[in-house]
């Protein structure tokens, strides 16, 4: 039995139901193997629209990514739309920039329709620490300007001063269209509302063959599912052996969080005064934001290749301090890691292995607005309009450099690379 890991999120869940081991074949238009995110969403735009969802998770719901990201909603993709229009053309920009701010919008959306208690706060900053990144962001707000995103708004160093009690940022960009979430609840709170609308939820129930056909055969140890269309949504923590056509074209990654003890109101404010997210421009960035109940949350680093560092606290310590030398001394009271999925373009692959058949995965560190959109292209799709799911699915999906046994070495080494790039500012 996989329990949570012992994480902030997992000690400050919201209560409630635990999903039984499926013991039984079951009959449904779509099974969904996967209870995260991309799961959650598509299960329960599918099962608004009627259709009859079958959800199979191998642990518990939120259990990967979704249950344990820094719970940043940022808009857009791992890579912006400029270099979409770069790499794939106009067509493809035009096209996904429309979509760049639709994942945020349904989280939102959700929380309010299914009175989710996740700890909704709007706005996030994207913090520069140098003049290159500094001009960066400008670029950004000119470009998500002209995909409609009016809620953005440049802060000088003495503006960006007053949002973050830290000397080290030159300015920044505050998204008013983004904000954080206690990310296990969201999850949490989306199975409750599949479940209502009579979706069923499967946990301790790893897909462990899948027969391809009409229907789809999907079994697990103790039972069957048998559904008309199969989406496969277990991102960083689907098995490699499920179906070497999803994972091989990318790479599990790790991230690192840590959760102080409870912070003073006073503090909090000297720390983050209009209670926003924060992330840098570096290319491994930290990010960190205030909790519901005032303790300072902060990741960052990525560790290749899903690997469990030695020591997470000293990895994320020395972050804090640099950001925030007057908490010297706090006392951190969780700390965990969790994995995202990785690709080689940084952008999310969707599309089909069989003909009723699809996977959605590896958003590359955007996967909680991302995943969210992901569920509602899937149920166009379904639903028979498949030009927006299909304009990710036209992109191409690059094999990791090197393949499983050189990409952990490769991609560590370009990291490096730019990391030196964001120490110099250059």
């Amino acid at each position: 039995m996989q329990a949570y890991v012992n994480s902030y999120y997992a000690a400050t869940r919201n209560k409630g139901a635990d999903y039984p081991m499926l013991e039984e074949v079951i009959d449904c238009d779509v099974c969904v193997i996967g209870a995260g995110y991309t799961g959650l969403s598509s299960a329960l735009f599918l099962a608004e629209a009627g259709y009859s969802v079958t959800v199979l998770e191998a642990a518990k719901v939120g259990f990967g990514a979704s249950g344990r990201n820094g719970g940043q909603l940022v808009n857009s993709y791992s890579r912006d739309v400029d270099v979409i229009e770069q790499r794939y053309g106009d067509k493809s920009a035009q096209m996904l920039g429309s979509m760049i701010f639709e994942g945020a919008n349904i989280i939102r959306q959700r929380i309010k329709q299914y009175d989710i208690q996740c700890d909704y706060r709007p706005g996030g900053i994207f913090a520069a620490l140098n003049k290159k990144q500094l001009n960066g962001l400008a670029e950004q707000k000119s470009s998500w300007e002209r995909h409609g995103n009016d809620q953005l708004r440049m802060l000088d160093a003495a503006e960006i001063g007053q949002e973050i009690g830290s000397k080290r940022y030159v300015g920044g960009l505050l998204d008013m269209s983004g904000g954080h979430i206690q990310p296990l609840n969201l999850a949490l709170g989306e199975a409750a509302a599949i479940t209502r609308l009579g979706g069923r939820i499967f946990e301790q129930s790893a897909a462990t063959n899948i027969a391809y056909g009409e229907p789809n055969v999907i079994s697990t140890a103790r039972g069957r599912v048998r559904a008309k269309y199969l989406l496969i949504a277990g991102n960083a923590y689907l098995s490699q052996d499920l179906d070497p056509r999803v994972t091989r074209k990318s790479m599990p990654c790790g991230s690192q969080i840590v959760v102080t003890e409870p912070l003073s109101d006073k503090v909090v404010k000297q720390l983050i005064t209009n209670n926003y997210c924060v992330e840098d421009s570096n290319y491994l960035l930290d990010y960190y934001r205030i909790t519901g109940d005032n303790r300072l949350l902060y990741g960052g680093g990525v560790v290749y290749g899903a690997r469990e560092p030695d020591d997470i606290e000293k990895m994320i310590v020395p972050k804090i301090l640099k950001t925030f030398p007057q908490l010297k001394g706090v006392k951190i009271d969780y700390r965990w890691t969790g994995n995202f999925l990785l690709t080689m373009s940084r952008m999310p692959q969707f599309g089909r292995v069989e003909k009723n058949a699809y996977y959605m995965q590896g958003y590359s560190g955007h996967g909680v607005t991302c995943s969210h959109l992901a569920g509602k292209l899937i149920s166009e799709m379904i639903r028979g309009d498949a030009e927006r799911f299909d304009a990710f699915a036209s992109l191409p999906h690059m094999p990791m450099l090197g393949g499983r046994t050189f990409q952990v070495p490769l991609t560590a080494m370009g990291a490096a690379y730019y990391s030196m790039r964001d120490r110099f500012g250059i």
